[in-house]
C-alpha cells in the first residue's frame, strides 16, 4: 500500500490524515477529534512528559489496537521545546507510541508554513496568531458529530498550568488553555484529542 501526503487512510477504529511519508513510514493524525479530555488530571504545573493525557494515549488508547496493528506503530523520540513566546519549559524529550503534535509541527511543517508568525514574538504576546493567518483553515477540526471544536497540542502554554491548543477557527492558541479546561455548564473537560503516530505502511 503506497500512501501520499494528504491521503486519508483507515487504521484501527479511525480514519487518519497522512501528514508525512518517509520511505515505508508515515506520520498520521486522526481525521476528526476522537475524544475530549483534560491535558492533565490535576491543576498543577506539568509538561507533556508528565501529563495524564500522554499516559492515557500510550497506555489505554494504545492498547485498544490489535497486536497486528501495534506491530506497525513506531516508537519515536519527541523533542519538547520551550514555548517560543513565553519561554515556558517544554519538559524532557519523550519516547511515545502515540502523541499529540507540537506547536512547531503544526505551525511550520504539516499544516502550511506560519513560522514567520511563530518566531515573531514582538506582537505584544497575543492569545492567538493573527485572525487572517492563511493556514488557519487547514488546522480546523471537527468532533465526530461534525461540530467544529478546539484541540490540544503537546506544547506548554504561557505558564506550566496551560497547554497550547488549536482554536475552533484554526488559530494557534499560543498562550494555551488551562490543563483542566472545562465548560461552565458541567465542568467536564472539553479539550479535543487528535492522536498522532508514525506507522509502518503495508507493502
Amino acid at each position: 500500500m503506497s500512501s501520499q501526503i494528504g491521503d486519508t487512510i483507515a487504521f484501527g477504529e479511525y480514519d487518519w490524515h497522512v501528514l508525512d511519508v518517509c520511505g515505508d513510514k508515515a506520520l498520521i493524525i486522526t481525521k476528526n477529534i476522537i475524544d475530549q479530555r483534560p491535558y492533565h488530571n490535576a491543576y498543577k504545573d506539568t509538561t507533556w512528559a508528565d501529563c495524564a493525557l500522554r499516559k492515557y494515549l500510550n497506555d489505554e488508547f494504545y492498547n485498544k489496537f490489535s497486536e497486528a496493528d501495534k506491530s506497525r506503530i513506531i516508537l519515536v523520540v519527541n523533542k519538547n521545546l520551550n514555548n517560543e513566546w513565553y519561554g515556558t519549559n517544554g519538559g524532557e524529550d519523550t519516547e511515545d507510541n502515540i502523541f499529540l503534535l507540537s506547536i512547531e509541527e503544526v505551525t511550520c511543517r504539516y499544516f502550511g508554513d506560519s513560522s514567520a508568525k511563530l518566531y515573531d514574538t514582538r506582537k505584544n504576546k497575543r492569545y492567538w496568531f493573527e485572525r487572517k493567518d492563511i493556514n488557519n483553515d487547514k488546522r480546523i477540526a471537527r468532533l465526530e458529530n461534525g461540530r467544529i471544536w478546539w484541540w490540544w497540542l503537546r506544547s506548554s502554554g504561557r505558564v506550566p498550568l496551560k497547554a497550547v491548543y488549536i482554536h475552533g477557527d484554526g488559530n494557534i492558541g499560543i498562550q494555551g488553555n488551562n490543563i483542566l479546561k472545562g465548560n461552565i455548564a458541567d465542568g467536564r473537560c472539553t479539550g479535543g484529542v487528535r492522536p498522532a503516530l508514525w506507522l509502518i505502511l503495508k507493502q
